[in-house]
């Protein structure tokens, strides 16, 4: 999860994600009120839950830790594999943008031509 999360793309898409819930809260009292009842009932949910789980996760320990290494070197390979997702949202946005132009104005050329 953490190899996931570390990820330029996914960081930086968490990152747009969390400015845009946090100016929506800012900007409408309404939606700010919802969601920090939201957010106390998450917390409240995963408290719970976490102590309920533990002796779980303990007894489990080693097979999540086995899942996890095999995971992680898959996670190596798919960087190897995708370097976009080595690149934030915003370029890859800008990078598709100019792409797209670039192609338009061929096709534009060779229509007239």
């Amino acid at each position: 999860v953490n190899q996931v999360a570390n990820l330029t793309l996914v960081s930086s898409a968490c990152d747009m994600v969390s400015t845009a819930y946090a100016s929506t809260k800012e900007s409408h009292p309404y939606i700010r009120s919802v969601c920090d009842a939201a957010e106390k009932g998450v917390k409240s949910v995963t408290e719970a839950t976490a102590s309920c789980v533990q002796p779980v996760l303990t007894t489990l320990e080693p097979h999540v830790a086995a899942a996890s290494e095999y995971a992680s070197k898959g996670m190596d390979k798919l960087g190897e594999k995708l370097p976009l997702l080595q690149k934030p949202v915003d370029q890859i946005i800008s990078d598709t943008k100019e792409l797209l132009s670039s192609r338009v104005a061929d096709a534009k050329d060779a229509v007239s031509s």
